[in-house]
């Protein structure tokens, strides 16, 4: 499926629009994380790795809904799914109400697992939609100008939140050294209460969406008639795609990475003894180092490099911020772990594209496949957090050394091996 031209004979952008408001809301919701992990560190009083749980809920939902999400896009369709996913999230949101009430940190995980659950079908549906849209030679093209929309989300979402429930922390946290009982109770629920309103409008805000999604022209297209077909004739199940599977293994991977730098950022700064006043607004200049990347990615691919090309390019420089990371200090340690949100920026963008081509007929349960791949923000970070607690906040960075490695191999090799 191409844009379908308007009566001035100009593409018709709004289904563009519509996907890329879509992605926004990704960006927004999946990036609190990075300011629920230090938020709930204190309310619920967790150490680091107990604190990581909350990217495992989040994530994991991928893994085990992402299944489920294709078998209902077969039903629905396209448009309805995202409708419903919208919903799912909204019902997420509401969730975190009576958490925030109890300030139970499992209700904060199951809140955060329905919001993944919900963000699965969306990206199920929208991602292989959005590469259909126009030439499959320029998808990392289009799918960096969501990414964009995606991350600008992601650099204002923990701005927001951080300054509404992270406001004077410091202050908070040299209080509750001093104070015990009902006071200390007190305060911890005081805090957990500030998260009660951001997530009711947010609940608003995506029932509202929903609503006009579904009035929306979006084209309800299936992309499995805009997939070509070749080579797949002889083909009767995804597993007989290495191309598909070796892909699948670099977006669990990619996912663990930009998790990885986005949402232990902050973490980070604290174990450099950093302030929390300014340490919770790292996980935006990771984010807002993806948005230059994704500019970056929209200027050069496919005028000045391959969406292969790119991908090895940006591996080599994941590897090269690590280092940078490891062996310096203080805040230019913490400018390399941010720099890693530019080296992360065109790997979703090209890892996808390269690894669904040509599925054809395939499309739908290669796209389910791929977005189970998010699994990988579930557990490598907590993997992240184990070394963390069992050498240091910076050694455990050595972690993510052998998974650009391997997006390295995907990008010069993998996504060419067919059979």
């Amino acid at each position: 499926m191409q844009n379908k031209k308007t009566s001035s004979g100009l593409p018709d952008i709004s289904p563009i629009l519509i996907i890329g408001l879509l992605f926004f809301i990704f960006g927004f919701i999946t990036w609190l994380n990075g300011t629920l992990i230090p938020f709930l560190k204190i309310s619920c009083q967790l150490d680091d790795l107990q604190a990581l749980f909350v990217t495992f809920a989040f994530y994991i939902a991928y893994f085990v809904m992402a299944p489920p999400s294709s078998a209902v896009l077969h039903k629905v369709g396209y448009k309805n799914g995202m409708v419903l996913g919208l919903i799912v999230i909204a019902i997420g949101s509401l969730i975190f109400i009576p958490a925030a009430y109890t300030r139970t940190f499992g209700i904060f995980l199951t809140g955060l697992f329905v919001q993944g659950t919900g963000l699965a079908l969306l990206q199920t549906a929208s991602n292989p939609y959005i590469i259909i849209i126009g030439p499959r030679e320029s998808a990392a093209k289009r799918i960096a100008i969501m990414g964009i929309c995606n991350k600008v989300a992601g650099v204002i979402s923990p701005l927001i939140l951080s300054t509404i429930v992270l406001a004077k922390s410091d202050e908070l946290m040299e209080t509750l050294q001093t104070v015990t009982g009902t006071e200390r109770m007190n305060l911890l629920n005081n805090l957990s209460h500030r998260m009660i309103a951001p997530y009711l409008v947010m609940a608003a805000a995506l029932f509202l969406l929903s609503f006009m999604v579904k009035l929306s022209g979006l084209p309800n297209a299936d992309t499995e008639d805009a997939m070509p077909t070749h080579a797949v004739s002889k083909k009767t199940g995804w597993w007989q795609f290495p191309h598909l599977i070796l892909g699948f293994i670099a977006l669990f991977f990619y996912v663990g990475v930009e998790v990885i730098a986005g949402d232990t950022i902050g973490l980070y700064g604290q174990s450099l003894h950093i302030p929390l006043e300014k340490s919770r607004f790292f996980t935006s200049l990771t984010l807002g180092s993806m948005v230059i990347g994704y500019i970056a990615g929209i200027i050069a691919i496919p005028r000045f490099i391959s969406q292969s090309k790119a991908l090895a390019v940006s591996a080599i420089l994941g590897i090269l911020f690590t280092f940078g990371a490891l062996f310096t200090s203080g805040m230019i340690s913490v400018g390399f772990v941010a720099l890693l949100g530019f080296a992360n920026a065109m790997m979703w963008p090209t890892i996808f594209p390269l690894a669904i081509d040509g599925l054809g007929l395939f499309t739908k349960a290669g796209s389910a496949l791929l977005i189970m791949g998010i699994a990988g923000g579930a557990t490598l970070p907590l993997l992240y957090g184990w070394l963390a607690k069992t050498y240091t906040n910076q050694q455990a960075y050595w972690l993510v050394i052998p998974l650009y490695a391997f997006i390295l191999y995907f990008a010069v090799r993998g996504h060419k091996i067919r059979k």
